[in-house]
């Protein structure tokens, strides 16, 4: 597991209206997987300037972008939406990171029940959202996708693989945390 210096944290930063709750939630349960304090950002952040109008949808890669007026040079920075995501190759994305950079970005918007017209189920949100903000970090931290069922760096292209993989991290990819790359992954 990475440690980060005592002066490091990971900020999350909501990006328009994103539940308090969940906020919270977030910073308690991601200090498990990285041994770094969390913060939540008191500033938001506001997604327009990264909408498509034709697809309807926030581009990724330019909200990532909007991420780095909140990096400070140390630690790592995630911002959470409920905005839907999108990169040009895919329909939809559930987030997307700066592998071995200090930025990452998941969405809420897919990991809702009420998107597939089911009721809302604020349990299983919670825990969607903790493993894809798990992931992301993981891609800040240097991780690539893996292939193991068991880890939470397996690339999810829908919400029923989001729920069949564990919010922790395979062997392998626990023993990697750290690894500094350059490209961005999205997922």
């Amino acid at each position: 597991m990475p440690l980060l210096s005592k002066q490091s944290e990971i900020r999350i930063v909501p990006i328009d209206d994103v539940d308090v709750e969940l906020l919270e939630y977030l910073a308690l349960t991601l200090p498990g997987s990285f041994a770094t304090p969390c913060v939540i950002h008191a500033e938001t952040l506001d997604p327009r300037p990264s909408y498509n109008s034709a697809r309807r949808q926030h581009h990724s890669t330019q909200l990532l972008a909007q991420l780095n007026m909140f990096d400070q040079g140390e630690g790592k920075v995630l911002g959470i939406t409920k905005v839907d995501l999108f990169i040009p190759i895919f329909t939809f994305v559930f987030g997307e990171a700066q592998v071995g950079g200090p930025l990452a970005l998941m969405s809420i918007h897919r990991l809702q029940q009420q998107f597939y017209g089911l009721p809302e189920d604020e349990a299983l949100l919670f825990a969607r959202a903790e493993k894809e903000a798990t992931h992301e970090l993981g891609h800040a931290f240097g991780l690539p996708h893996c292939r193991s069922l068991d880890c939470v760096m397996r690339f999810s292209n829908s919400v029923e693989e989001v729920d069949l993989k564990p919010c922790k991290f395979c062997q392998l990819c626990e023993a990697g945390l750290g690894i500094p790359s350059g490209a961005t992954l999205a997922a």
